[in-house]
């Protein structure tokens, strides 16, 4: 549980499930997908403790929003792509809310907290 042994979903406890971009295509869908209903997407790193830090905060989360995983080691070209197209810095970790194609919101590093991104989302989605 908790670790990404299919390379494309996690599930914890029978917590919701968390999708995996692994290609630009992916992106681009979920992107338009934000103008119907927007979307979490969460940049980290497999080898950096703030990162395993900031996964644990988000699967305390309830949130109907779509919840997206970028795995920065091995889908660096996806990470470029959400950097160009949301004109947003790349950082890892990252959360990002994206509502209208546009980045709303996000948290980098240690701010990367529940509370935090359950009010942002109530502000910003």
């Amino acid at each position: 549980a908790g670790v990404y042994t299919d390379g494309k979903t996690i599930t914890e406890n029978g917590e919701s499930e968390v999708k995996r971009i692994q290609t630009v295509e992916q992106w681009h869908t979920v992107l338009e997908a934000s103008k119907e209903q927007s979307v979490l997407l969460f940049k980290m790193s497999l080898t950096c403790f703030s990162s395993l830090s900031a996964k644990k905060e988000l699967h305390t989360l309830v949130t109907d929003l779509p919840l997206y995983i970028i795995i920065v080691q091995t889908e660096k070209a996806v990470s470029q792509a959400i950097e160009h197209d949301l004109k947003v810095r790349h950082e890892s970790p990252q959360l990002l809310i994206v509502k209208q194609a546009k980045a709303t919101w996000q948290a980098t590093h240690y701010h990367i907290k529940e509370a935090a991104v359950s009010e942002a989302i109530a502000l910003y989605s």
